[in-house]
């Protein structure tokens, strides 16, 4: 049963309550991570672990009730197991992506619904990286340095982890429920005390993690100002249908812009707990300590690039960039770069869920991000147009870039939340496939564009033999 405060709490915030549960959860990761660097930081590893342990199963218990905290642990312990049991080897490697991606996928389809819920599969999802990404991480321990990148050898793991050493960083409060994703190897130097600015005492990143901490509660008060007004079960009234087309496409575009918030707070919020004890730091650049290790948002990027790749660049940075080092990089061996794109995309795509609307959305993604490559190098190559971005026109370019990149950005995130066939057609019919047919038709006619715009090479228009 709920508690009579967090109904009140729900009901005058006008938030569903395992939304305010979840914030809640983000919130107190504070509280710990001071517990933390006031009278845990000397303390043997042991006891962090179990600190990290029991305070992320009581963020589990707060937040799911009876049995459901129990996945968790049971998708840790088996990736333990095979850790131990299996060692260093491509079956080890092979069970445990098997493993976590059937139990991720059998907790969304005995739970799943037509709307977005949260429940265990949330952070679970998170986890499952986690445990796949440990597996990888072990396995690079055994590799010959040469065989690794800089990236992989900072990841690899010499030795088997300890059970404690696996819960705690499973468990760690700071990225239990959202993210961000990160190694054991930095999990183990945050233990280890080496992820300070002063060495071997707590780091001095009180005044970082508050900058984070108050850019994510601004997101959180826009988002919860705004998303009242803009909701995905209004696409499906008569009165949306009603509506002129032009309407239809600019609610799109201020709903996407509203509804990314809801992530980004999130966030920002989580990032601010790993930079308060520390997870966070990344070194000294320039003499000046860099707190960006968990960074999943670049706020400024996100919010001025006109650039679908930009967008993606600013956007989940952490799970982003484990999905480039252990599903794209690992698939080199398919020899195409493409394919090994397309692969990433698709386990992207089922680690979100079963729903068709996923599929849609990181197919969009690929399609999008194709054209605008492809545009990109035809301004590079074109006197004509590069002259044109660089001249005094270029502010007038950029608001137009960014109304489309707006628009379009929206039309494909609306199969990515309202999920099901049914809906997400509905909406892609009331304006009328518009962002399919504005890439087909970029896309087909970029060929011309090129032939008119990019002057021949020198020599290229020589007959050969």
């Amino acid at each position: 049963m709920a508690a009579p405060w967090l109904e009140n709490l729900s009901e005058s915030l006008g938030s569903p309550e395992p939304a305010i549960r979840l914030i809640l959860s983000i919130l107190v990761g504070y509280p710990f991570a001071l517990i933390y660097r006031s009278f845990l930081f000397h303390q043997p590893a042991t006891v962090i672990h179990l600190f990290h342990t029991f305070s992320g199963l009581a963020l589990a218990t707060f937040n799911f009730a009876g049995s459901q905290i129990y996945h968790s642990a049971v998708c840790i312990l088996v990736q333990f197991l095979m850790l131990r049991l299996m060692g260093r080897t491509v079956t080890a490697i092979l069970s445990s992506f098997s493993f976590q991606m059937f139990y991720l996928l059998a907790g969304y389809y005995y739970t799943a619904t037509e709307e977005y819920d949260i429940k265990w599969t949330m952070p679970h999802c998170v986890l499952t990286l986690k445990l796949i990404g440990l597996a990888f991480d072990y396995y690079d321990g055994g590799k010959e340095p040469a065989q690794m990148s800089a990236q992989d050898k900072s990841a690899a793991l010499p030795s088997v982890p300890s059970l404690l050493e696996v819960l705690g960083f499973s468990y760690f409060y700071g990225g239990f429920l959202v993210g961000p994703q990160f190694t054991l190897r930095s999990y183990q130097k945050l233990v280890a005390r080496e992820l300070s600015d002063r060495p071997g005492n707590p780091p001095n990143s009180m005044v970082p993690a508050a900058k984070r901490f108050s850019l994510g509660f601004l997101f959180l008060v826009i988002f919860a100002i705004f998303s009242p007004h803009y909701q995905e079960s209004y696409y499906m009234t008569d009165e949306y249908d009603a509506q002129p087309f032009w309407y239809r496409c600019v609610f799109i575009m201020i709903w996407a812009k509203i509804i990314l918030y809801k992530y980004v707070c999130c966030w920002l919020i989580a990032e601010g707990v790993c930079i308060l004890t520390g997870l966070g730091y990344n070194g000294i650049k320039d003499g000046k300590p860099q707190w960006d290790a968990c960074a999943n948002m670049k706020v400024w990027l996100f919010e001025t690039t006109p650039l679908f790749g930009g967008t993606i660049a600013s956007f989940n940075i952490n799970t982003n960039a484990w999905a480039a080092r252990q599903v794209f990089k690992r698939l080199k061996f398919l020899g195409n770069k493409m394919l090994s794109h397309l692969s990433t995309l698709l386990f992207l795509s089922i680690w979100h869920g079963l729903h068709s609307g996923y599929l849609m959305c990181f197919s969009m993604e690929f399609f999008i991000i194709t054209v605008e490559r492809k545009y990109q190098a035809l301004v590079r190559d074109s006197p004509v147009l590069t002259s044109l971005v660089n001249g005094p026109l270029y502010p007038l370019l950029y608001i137009l870039q960014q109304f489309i990149h707006w628009l379009f950005m929206g039309y494909a995130l609306v199969p990515f939340c309202i999920f099901t066939y049914d809906k997400w057609l509905k909406v892609y019919f009331s304006v009328y496939f518009c962002g399919h047919v504005f890439f087909l038709v970029a896309f087909l006619i970029i060929p011309y564009l090129r032939k008119a715009m990019v002057p021949k090479k020198e020599g290229s228009s020589h007959k050969q033999d």
